[in-house]
C-alpha cells in the first residue's frame, strides 16, 4: 500500500468516527485498534494515550472472547465499563479489530452502546485486520 492509500484509509477511518461518534454526549475519544493491541486510528485523543490505552483494551477484549469461548456464548457484542467518571466502550470491529470509546458520564448509556456497534459496524464492512497467524483470504 502507498502512502496516499495510508493516507486516505486513514481519514476515512476518521471520518466515519467523527461522524458517528460526535452525536455522543460527553464523547472523550475513541481508539481503533488491531486484536494484538495496535492503534490504528485514534479520534479525539494524543498520540501516547491512545497507543496506551489500545495496548490495555486488547487484553480485555481477548479476555471476553476466551470467556465467551468458554460458556459457548458466541461473539462478544461490546463490553461496557462504568468507571466514576468515565465510560469506556469496547466493541468488535472487523475482523481482528476491536473500537474502544471513551465517554464522561454525562453519556447516555443506550446511545453509547449503539453509537458505538453502529460505528463498528460501518467501520467492519470494509476494514478487516486479519488476526495474528491467519492469512488474509482473497
Amino acid at each position: 500500500m502507498t502512502t496516499s492509500s495510508n493516507a486516505a484509509t486513514d481519514n476515512a477511518i476518521y471520518s466515519v468516527l467523527d461522524n458517528n461518534l460526535n452525536r455522543i454526549a460527553g464523547i472523550q475519544g475513541a481508539v481503533l485498534l488491531s486484536n494484538d493491541g495496535i492503534k490504528l486510528s485514534a479520534y479525539l485523543l494524543d498520540e501516547p494515550q491512545a497507543e496506551r490505552m489500545a495496548a490495555a483494551a486488547s487484553g480485555i477484549a481477548a479476555t471476553m472472547k476466551a470467556i465467551s469461548r468458554e460458556v459457548e456464548g458466541g461473539r462478544v457484542i461490546r463490553q461496557l465499563v462504568e468507571m466514576d467518571d468515565r465510560y469506556l466502550c469496547i466493541v468488535g470491529c472487523g475482523e481482528g479489530s476491536t473500537l474502544i470509546v471513551v465517554t464522561s458520564r454525562k453519556a447516555r448509556l443506550g446511545e453509547l452502546g449503539g453509537e458505538a456497534v453502529r460505528t463498528a459496524q460501518a467501520l467492519g464492512e470494509w476494514l478487516g485486520t486479519p488476526e495474528r497467524g491467519q492469512l488474509p483470504t482473497a
